[in-house]
């Protein structure tokens, strides 16, 4: 560990590649703190939910916000009493007596010390008012009192939102692009579409996180990536339509559109036309080694790239879609 000046004294930097339990345990204790402010922050109680009543709250909780009903919501009660029974975690945000927030977790491969982080949602009532982040922040420091350094999770790419939430506000970092990751949903939220995600991993010991997870985060700058060079893999059109480009630069960028949810709902086949862009685009650079590294809230992911620009470049919008069309 070395020890880095800040203002009003110095604080403990920890490198997450060498932990030691002594370590965790302080990341922990600072990390419960943090996870306190939040949950005072959003006007919310956050614990772990393990009762029968409280279990079966969080599963209508998903159904409403899946709007998939009882029958078909993402996770059953009797999934989770068995995550809860075997040590997993299943997090709550309670305003007073009523639930306005869920997070699901299970543990992953021992050998990692990590976790995936399932579903994680926030009804409309309590939406704006940092609920997802007490969540997350607890989730944690839930974490890290057991000694796992690392979660990991999915979410859709095209997703403005939730790109500048996992990305700046919590610092977590994509690790894969998953094409059509878990098939045919049939929801209200990703039904008709393919599931493509990012799989990202939050590491939580270390600098860029904890610093996250004060509200000190810094978002990606587009346009100054821009002007030093950077090349748009992937633009927006100005009837805003996906419009490849190209990835002469080590730095790239690639756009998503203001509302994919919305487009989906207006323009389904403009929808698909993103999806398959930003497949190609953000996809096929990651596979070539590409590493995000930011997100700009106006819409844009920021990547670099350190070795020679690769000969083959990213398709275009409209080339047929790679995997098998099944659904």
């Amino acid at each position: 560990m070395t020890e880095s000046p800040l203002a009003g004294g110095s604080r403990t930097v920890i490198d997450p590649n060498h932990l030691t339990e002594h370590a965790i345990r302080s990341a922990a204790d600072d990390a419960v703190d943090q996870a306190m402010a939040a949950a005072a922050a959003a006007g919310v109680q956050v614990r772990e939910v393990s009762g029968g009543r409280e279990l079966d709250a969080v599963h209508h909780l998903f159904s409403l916000i899946w709007q998939s009903g009882p029958a078909g919501a993402p996770m059953t009660g009797e999934l989770l009493r068995a995550l809860v029974k075997s040590g997993n975690y299943v997090g709550g945000a309670f305003d007073g007596d009523q639930l306005v927030g869920a997070c699901v977790g299970f543990f992953g491969a021992p050998a990692d010390e990590a976790m995936h982080s399932h579903i994680a949602g926030v009804s409309n009532a309590a939406r704006g008012r940092s609920v997802g982040f007490a969540l997350k922040l607890h989730q944690r420091a839930w974490s890290l009192q057991r000694g796992v350094s690392a979660i990991s999770w999915t979410f859709d790419p095209l997703i403005r939102r939730n790109a500048y939430f996992n990305l700046v506000k919590l610092a977590a970092r994509p690790t894969e692009y998953l094409a059509n990751f878990y098939g045919g949903m049939h929801d209200g939220i990703n039904s008709g579409d393919h599931t493509d995600r990012l799989l990202v991993r939050w590491q939580l010991v270390g600098e860029p996180v904890r610093a996250a997870c004060a509200g000190e985060f810094t978002s990606a700058d587009a346009a100054a990536c821009r002007a030093a060079g950077a090349a748009v893999v992937l633009d927006k059109s100005p009837k805003g339509t996906p419009v490849a480009g190209t990835s002469d630069s080590s730095t790239l960028l690639v756009a998503v559109p203001p509302d994919i949810e919305r487009l989906r709902l207006t323009a389904p086949g403009e929808a698909k036309d993103w999806r398959v862009a930003l497949r190609e685009a953000l996809g096929t650079l990651m596979e070539q080694g590409a590493r995000v590294t930011g997100f700009d809230r106006s819409g844009w992911y920021v990547l670099r790239r350190d070795e020679s620009p690769a000969a083959e470049q990213p398709r275009g919008p409209h080339h047929p879609v790679t995997d098998q069309e099944k659904r």
